[in-house]
């Protein structure tokens, strides 16, 4: 269980960098974030969202049972 939280974690962590750094300095465009029609207009703020949860995970899997 620990293991799979810190993968969906590492996961979610580079989604919202992508995004958030997309968002700022307009490089490279390889988020899922951009690329789903209903955040438009809200990528910098989803993408800040999805890296608030992947602390989120981290923190759970920490707590996490081996």
């Amino acid at each position: 269980m620990k293991d799979l939280l810190q993968f969906f974690g590492v996961v979610l962590l580079f989604q919202g960098t992508g995004a958030v750094v997309y968002e700022l300095f307009g490089w490279v465009k390889w988020g899922l974030i951009q690329q789903l029609g209903f955040f438009d207009g809200w990528e910098l703020y989803a993408g800040i969202t999805v890296m608030a949860l992947a602390v989120a995970l981290f923190a759970a899997a920490e707590s996490a049972k081996s």
